[in-house]
């Protein structure tokens, strides 16, 4: 079953989002760790406006379970997204002035596909895919009619994936230091 992100499921969230940050080696993780950025990414998945808040994600549900997640946001958002993380910070005793991105990632008119993790428990059933068929749901939602998302080039099945899926290439990007193709759907 694909619903919206609640409160209750940062616990189980929060473990995939990482697997996606150290795949980037976001200079944040290597500095604080795994523990403490579980900690910064539960608090986050909790409040209302931040990157990864549960009001911007879709889960897989399997047998109670989390199987994967979907974060998004519409370009328009991207300016206030991560504004959020210094008051979490804060509560956590780290470095407010701390950053996990500093790196724009949308194109204009776009909702754009953050990050889609699947638990390692259920990858090969599908999860993946059933994500991203709900993905026209959140985005239309949010007002937009292209979903936009970064491929990294090191992944060619993710690639294959989104072509399947109707994504084109649209744009070569760099984030962190990693370079993307930056591909589209429209609705």
């Amino acid at each position: 079953m694909i619903r919206y992100a609640e409160k209750k499921d940062a616990h189980e969230i929060a473990p995939l989002i990482l697997v996606i940050l150290k795949d980037m080696e976001l200079p944040f993780v290597a500095r604080y760790g795994d523990e403490q950025t579980l900690a910064v990414l539960e608090a986050g998945i909790v409040t209302e406006d931040y990157r990864y808040s549960y009001r911007r994600a879709l889960v897989a549900e399997i047998d109670g379970q989390v199987a994967g997640v979907a974060f998004g946001y519409s370009d328009k958002a991207e300016a206030q997204i991560d504004k959020p993380l210094k008051q979490i910070l804060t509560t956590l005793g780290l470095d407010p002035e701390e950053k996990l991105f500093t790196d724009p990632e949308t194109l204009p008119g776009e909702w754009y596909l953050d990050t889609i993790s699947v638990s390692p428990a259920f990858r090969g059933h599908g999860v993946g895919t059933q994500l991203l068929e709900a993905l026209p749901q959140i985005a239309q939602r949010d007002g937009e009619e292209v979903i936009g998302l970064s491929v990294d080039r090191q992944n060619p099945g993710a690639k294959r994936l989104y072509t399947r899926m109707g994504y084109e290439t649209v744009a070569d990007t760099v984030i962190s230091g990693h370079d993307y193709e930056h591909m589209q759907r429209k609705l």
